[in-house]
């Protein structure tokens, strides 16, 4: 078991199998030593979660939940991507996007539920610069998505 593997088993997570693309795109591209994942939204074990928007329909905790979730499936993709976690040498970034009402301001904590699992993940390599984006809607409804930037060995 990879070292990340380990810490992903100490925070109770098992990665799920990766989702597979909804369009006209793959989820993960290497050039050179980085590696992109393209947008991972809330899916669980049973299908699409945390449909709303911020502000209206769920509150911040719920919305870091979902952010949390596209990051385990942001590491599915990785692993898919590359076959062992323990090649990232970091990540480089997130950028969240939050389906948010007209006057939802507080994109950063919901953000924070990807950000917090990264690093949790993979400790001092899952520190990363970011963005977090109100956006009047996303695929499926969905609160959050998720994409992000790893260097790979």
């Amino acid at each position: 078991m990879s070292t990340v593997e380990a810490r992903l088993a100490t925070l109770g997570v098992t990665l799920p199998n990766p989702a597979k693309p909804a369009a006209n795109y793959i989820p993960a591209v290497v050039t050179g030593n980085l590696l992109f994942i393209s947008g991972q939204i809330p899916m669980g074990p049973n299908g699409i979660e945390f449909v709303g928007k911020l502000g209206a329909d769920m509150d911040v905790e719920t919305g870091a939940a979902a952010a949390r979730l596209c990051a385990i499936n942001v590491l599915a993709q990785v692993k898919a991507a590359i076959g062992d976690l323990d090649k990232i040498k970091r990540c480089v970034k997130l950028t969240g996007f939050v389906n948010s009402a007209p006057d939802f301001g507080d994109q950063p904590k919901v953000i924070n539920g990807a950000s917090d699992f990264i690093v949790a993940a993979l400790g001092d390599n899952g520190r990363h610069s970011r963005s977090a984006v109100g956006v009047a809607g996303l695929p499926f409804k969905v609160s959050v998505e998720v994409e992000a930037i790893f260097e790979i060995a």
